[in-house]
């Protein structure tokens, strides 16, 4: 789909709410751009002034309704303890200066001990990490220059970071399969003006991407044979599941206003994702073909952006249930997938968004 029209019309927006173009927004701004956007931009602001990314529409870009408009938010929600068994980490993307130019990568132990941040450059945007499946990297993108986000792989143990692509266009979303052999990932240019589903080694090499298939927000079944991805193309975005190989692409789901970020359960029997207009989502579960959606999120707090814990018992996601009508208030928070035993893991004041669960 073009999306000329709609990039034209945010664009006028971004460069009135953030004064792109003049000067970088300063750490204290208020960013309601990347709140709504919340735990999948798909717009992408620039670190320095002037420079012209691509920003597909995201929907409505009023403020939020007020809190008292919203039902069905937990009076009080707690943090982990250890009868919940939590296990494993949580990679997210932080937003520290509350800019989204400068976001930071973070992690934490799934039990929300263990915070630290592994990202240190703080004049660009990083962004989309995810996990290894052996847990020792962390896979992510980063803001390079003017329409150009290379992707990073950094080994936890020591912080050595490796940079695995080399101006092919604005990338983000990676994820390794499985057997750490492959890397998927999401490529857009200014002179395709589309998403792309790529894959390419491990190592960076041979990138190319799959045939025909537009879409953004991939992430692995977890045999390694198919990529989940979402698309617009045939007019409502959609989840859909292709062959690695570009055989066999098929729509998995019929729920409004997806946005894209979802997983696949440990056991592959189950995927989530979330749905909804902005500052009323919600995160849904339904069997990996796509039946049975139904909404596991307690009600009333924008969530968005799950990720399966490596057990399949839990979802971490992004939510606003303490601070609803705050521009900074999106937290990380989990819960069982039958949405019982909601946890608060984060509890700043800026945005903590786009979690994905590892080892």
């Amino acid at each position: 789909m073009n999306r000329s029209h709609p990039f034209v019309f945010i664009a006028v927006l971004v460069l009135l709410s953030c004064n792109i173009g003049s000067a970088p927004a300063s750490p204290e701004s208020p960013n309601l751009l990347a709140t709504l956007q919340a735990s999948t931009p798909e717009g992408y602001i620039s670190p320095t002034p002037g420079d012209p990314t691509p920003t597909p529409s995201f929907g409505d870009l009023a403020t939020a309704p007020p809190a008292t408009a919203v039902t069905g938010i937990p009076t009080s929600i707690p943090t982990p303890s250890t009868n919940d068994g939590l296990t494993g980490r949580i990679v997210f993307t932080c937003q520290v200066h509350q800019v989204q130019a400068y976001n930071q990568i973070c992690i934490i132990n799934a039990d929300g001990t263990g915070w630290r941040r592994l990202t240190t450059d703080d004049s660009r945007q990083h962004y989309y990490p995810s996990l290894s499946p052996d847990g020792k990297s962390v896979i992510y993108a980063a803001f390079r220059e003017e329409n150009i986000y290379e992707i990073y792989e950094m080994t936890l143990a020591d912080g050595t970071v490796k940079q695995l692509t080399n101006r092919q266009g604005v990338l983000n979303a990676p994820e390794i399969s499985q057997d750490g052999k492959t890397i998927a990932f999401t490529r857009w240019t200014v002179n395709s003006n589309q998403y792309q589903i790529w894959l390419m080694n491990r190592n960076g090499t041979d990138p190319n991407n799959i045939p025909k298939i537009n879409g953004w927000d991939p992430t692995w079944s977890p045999d390694g044979k198919q990529v989940l991805y979402a698309s617009d193309k045939d007019g409502s975005t959609q989840l859909y599941a292709v062959n690695a190989n570009g055989k066999n692409d098929h729509r998995v789901s019929s729920l409004p206003a997806i946005r894209g970020r979802s997983d696949w359960s440990p056991d592959g029997q189950y995927i989530v994702t979330y749905s909804g207009e902005p500052w009323h989502r919600e995160v849904f579960l339904m069997n990996s073909d796509g039946s049975n959606a139904h909404q596991i999120s307690p009600g009333g707090g924008n969530a968005q952006g799950p990720s399966f814990s490596p057990d399949g018992r839990w979802v971490a996601f992004t939510a606003y249930y303490d601070r609803y009508n705050d521009d900074h208030g999106c937290e990380i928070y989990v819960m069982r997938v039958n949405g019982t035993d909601l946890r608060r893991l984060t509890n700043n004041d800026y945005c903590d968004y786009q979690p994905r669960w590892g080892p």
